[in-house]
This record gives structure tokens, sequence and C-alpha cells, in this order.
């Protein structure tokens, strides 16, 4: 569905980069700053994740993924602690963020009909503008003509430094794994075919590191602000 013309006050913002760049954090906290919709679009694709995996679907099978996403309806709604994922009703925030969903949820966002059926869901989300939306190809495919777009990053040892401390005590992982985690997640999506992870043009590059969230999301914010003054 193609965009239309929403209100004239509110623009979209687009925040792409690697995995565990802070997107989400961030994209939350500019989106309650300027009071506009979060779409945790990572949260989309690692819901698609846990119900192939459930239906032992592989992310090659693409007949049967088209027959699961046909029926698979998701839902981002605002909860307590943030953001809620549901699929089919089902409540699924805590289940998404596994590490068995973790490690494979690159191979699904590589197919290509699972980019296209969640792509037209994103797109609908940000019709009426006034959207925050964070993944991998927002400014380059999803939402092409958003006013704000950004390119987060950070290096690779600092963000596996940031998910090892996420990780609860039990988590036997260790940092080092972690980083080569990272770095494989790095690797398929920036060489997938389709939508691999890229810096859209027109995007400022943000690198993270050493930079706290609050610092991040308030240079979104300013960044946000401007536009919107330039536009009126």
């Amino acid at each position: 569905m193609a965009q239309q013309d929403g209100d004239s006050d509110r623009i979209n913002i687009a925040i792409d980069g690697p995995a565990g760049a802070g997107k989400s954090t961030v994209a939350r906290m500019v989106a309650g700053q300027l009071g506009y919709v979060y779409i945790d679009t990572g949260a989309m694709y690692r819901a698609v994740t846990l119900s192939a995996q459930r239906l032992s679907i592989t992310a090659e099978q693409d007949e049967r993924l088209a027959e699961m996403l046909a029926s698979l309806q998701i839902k981002l709604e605002p909860g307590v602690n943030g953001q809620s994922i549901f699929v089919n009703d089902e409540d699924v925030t805590t289940l998404i963020r596994s590490r068995e969903v973790t490690r494979h949820v690159s191979y699904f966002a590589a197919s290509g009909i699972v980019r296209q059926v969640l792509s037209t869901m994103q797109r609908d989300y940000a019709i009426r503008k006034g959207v925050v939306m964070d993944g991998r190809d927002i400014g380059t495919h999803v939402l092409p003509n958003a006013e704000v777009k950004v390119f987060l990053t950070a290096s690779v040892e600092e963000r596996a430094l940031r998910r090892f401390k996420e990780l609860s005590a039990d988590n036997a992982i260790s940092l080092e794994q972690l980083e080569a985690e990272i770095a494989e997640r790095d690797r398929l999506d920036e060489q997938r075919d389709i939508s691999p992870l890229i810096r859209a043009s027109d995007a400022i590059e943000l690198d993270s590191t050493g930079m706290t969230i609050h610092d991040v999301a308030q240079t979104i914010v300013k960044l946000s602000r401007t536009k919107l003054a330039e536009a009126k």
C-alpha cells in the first residue's frame, strides 16, 4: 500500500543498523519523547521465526512459509514494560527473545516471502505518519521516503558486551561466543540477496560506541525536531 499524506505536524523516522546497536531501546525512547508510535520490526521477524520453528518449517520452505503467513496475525501493543507482541492472540513477547529464535531470525529475515508480507504490514502502520520504526532495511526498502533516517551502529565488541550484560546468570554463554554470534549475524544481514543491511544514501550514520542510550535518543529527537521545523 502506498504512503499517503498524513498529519503535516508528524514525520516518519527510520532507524537502521546491525544487531545489538541499541535500535529498539533508542527508537522506543524517541517515540516516547515525540509522542509517536514505535514499531519494532525485529520483533515481527522474531514472531515469524518462533511460529515457523514450532511447525518445524525452515527458512527455505517457501510454500510452507507462505501458508503459515497467510494465517498469521501479528499485533504490536503498548505494554506496562514496553511493547507486547501477540501472535494469533498469544503473548509471545518473552518467547521471541530466546537464544534459539535469536540464532535463526536472520535466516527467516532473508526470505523473500517473509519480507514481502512483513514489509506490507510495516508500511500500513506508517501511512498516517508519526511512526518510529527500527530494523535493517527501513530507510532503504520499507520507508524510503521517511523524513529522518538514521543508521545506528557500534563496534562488535561493544554490542556483544551490551547483550552480555542483559543476559541472566543462568545463560551459559561467554562474551567471546556472543561476539562471534553477532559478527555472524552481521555477515548474514549484509550478504543476503533481498534487502541487505546497508546504510541509505541519505541516512545519518551515528556510532553509539561510548555513547549512552539517552544521548543517542536525544540526538535523534533533535534531528527530528529540526526536520519538522524546516518543513513548516
